[in-house]
C-alpha cells in the first residue's frame, strides 16, 4: 500500500468515527464496562475483498485492546457464509466500531469487485481498466486502492499530478497544439493527456506531441481506425510511447468489444461511482455452519 494512503486512513477514520458516534455510543454503554466478546466478520455475497487497514484503524481508534485475526487478504476473492475476519476484546469497542468499520469494508469491496468483473472481461487483451476523479468525497485514496485490489491501473490522482486538456480548455486556449506547447513549456515530467472526440482531433493531438490521447464516445469501428493511426505514429516517430485510452458510455456490455479495437486503457467512471456495497455482516458467538 502506498505511503500517502496510509497518512490518509487515520483521518478519514477519525472524521467517519466521530460522524456516526459523536459524543458517545448511547447503546453500548448498556453492556457492562468490563464484558468482552469473540465475534467474526462473514460474506454473504461473493466479492472480491478490500479495504482491511480501513477496518483495523476504526478499531484501533475505537479501542486498541481490540484484536482482529484475519483470514483472508485484500484482493482475494471470498465466497457467501466465508468468515473473513475475527474480533476479540471489550464488547463496547465492539460494538461501537461495527458500521463504521463495515461501511469501509463493503464500500471498498464493492469497488474492487466491480473492477474485477471488468479485468476477466478484456482479458486476454493488451487493454487495461482505469479509474477516474469520480469518486466518493473523502474516499479518493481508499477508492483507487480498491480499483487495483481488483486487477484496475489508476489514473491521474488528481488535477496535480497529469494534465488533461479537454474541449472547454482546447476553447479557451485555441487548439490542441497550442495548448500542448502550453503545457509542455509550463511543467515538466508530467504527462500529458488530450481529450478528443474526432479522426481529426486524434491526429492533431499525435501531431502535438501529447502523451495520452483519452479518445471519448467514438463507436467501435471509427475507435479501430483511431488505434491504427496511433500505430502508425509510433512506427513514424520511433520512440514515442503514446497511449490510447477509450471513455465514455462503457459498461460490462461493451468493454470487450471496445478492448478488442486495441486500445491502450478503458476508463470507467462507474467503477468508484456507482457503487453498491457487498453485504458483510457481523456476528457475535459462534460461527455459523
Amino acid at each position: 500500500m502506498q505511503e500517502e494512503i496510509k497518512k490518509d486512513i487515520e483521518s478519514v477514520v477519525r472524521f467517519a468515527l466521530a460522524e456516526d458516534v459523536g459524543d458517545g455510543d448511547l447503546t453500548a454503554a448498556l453492556v457492562a464496562e468490563d464484558e468482552t466478546s469473540d465475534a467474526h466478520i462473514i460474506a454473504r455475497e461473493s466479492a472480491v475483498l478490500c479495504g482491511q487497514a480501513w477496518f483495523d484503524e476504526v478499531f484501533r481508534q475505537v479501542d486498541e485492546r481490540i484484536r482482529i485475526d484475519w483470514q483472508v487478504k485484500d484482493g482475494d476473492y471470498v465466497a457467501p457464509k466465508q468468515v473473513l475476519c475475527r474480533l476479540s476484546g471489550p464488547s463496547r469497542g465492539i460494538l461501537t466500531g461495527e458500521r463504521t468499520a463495515l461501511n469501509f469494508l463493503q464500500t471498498l469491496s464493492g469497488t474492487a469487485t466491480q473492477t474485477r468483473k471488468f479485468v476477466e472481461r478484456v482479458k486476454g487483451t493488451n487493454t487495461r481498466i482505469l479509474d477516474t476523479r469520480k469518486t466518493l468525497p473523502g474516499l479518493r485514496s481508499a477508492q483507487k486502492y480498491a480499483v487495483r485490489c481488483g486487477g484496475g491501473v489508476n489514473h491521474r490522482f488528481g488535477l496535480f499530478d497529469a494534465i488533461l486538456i479537454k474541449e472547454n480548455h482546447i476553447e479557451a486556449i485555441g487548439s490542441i497544439s497550442a495548448a500542448v506547447k502550453s503545457a509542455r513549456e509550463s511543467t515538466s515530467g508530467v504527462r500529458i493527456i488530450v481529450e478528443v472526440e474526432t479522426l481529426q482531433q486524434v491526429q492533431k493531438a499525435l501531431e502535438a506531441g501529447a502523451d495520452q490521447l483519452l479518445i471519448d464516445n467514438l463507436p467501435t469501428h471509427i475507435l479501430a481506425r483511431a488505434v491504427q493511426i496511433g500505430q502508425q505514429h509510433r512506427r513514424m516517430h520511433r520512440g514515442s510511447e503514446v497511449k490510447l485510452e477509450a471513455s465514455g458510455n462503457i459498461d460490462i456490455n461493451n468493454v470487450r468489444d471496445i478492448a478488442d479495437t486495441g486500445v491502450d486503457y478503458i476508463s470507467i467512471g462507474g467503477l468508484t461511482k456507482h457503487v453498491t456495497a457487498i453485504d458483510l455482516s457481523m456476528r457475535f458467538g459462534e460461527e455459523e455452519s
